[in-house]
């Protein structure tokens, strides 16, 4: 019966060692809960650079380890562990810097967002 209780168990906890340790230079993202269009929870460590591009949905960051600094649109913030860090769907954001030991929980939420158009100059 444990065995069941501890297969059940794995979508209401997850831990950071266990997230972390699916985790690769290649691969730095883990999915660890996903509800489709409803939330999805990952586990970011990017290593040397963060390459993301801006999605489709709302973003939280919850910092976990590590500092550094992040970018949002024109506005640049340090970080540190606990942090919580917001990004609108359609908006470049990175980690700029971070220190070797930097991983964070990613949580999209709410429905995928159209980009904004660009307007025409006149």
């Amino acid at each position: 019966m444990a065995s069941d209780e501890q297969s059940r168990a794995s979508d209401i906890q997850v831990t950071l060692a266990q997230a972390a340790a699916a985790l690769t230079a290649q691969h730095p993202f883990n999915i660890v809960f996903d509800r489709g269009d409803d939330i999805s929870v990952e586990l970011y460590a990017p290593v040397g650079r963060d390459n993301q591009m801006p999605h489709e949905r709302d973003e939280l960051y919850i910092v976990a380890s590590g500092h550094g600094t992040f970018s949002r649109g024109d506005e640049r913030v340090p970080f540190g562990p606990g942090d919580l860090l917001y990004v609108p769907a359609h908006v470049p954001h990175r980690f700029e810097t971070f220190s070797d030991d930097f991983k964070t929980w990613v949580i999209f939420y709410g429905p995928k967002r159209t980009a904004p158009r660009e307007r025409d100059a006149v």
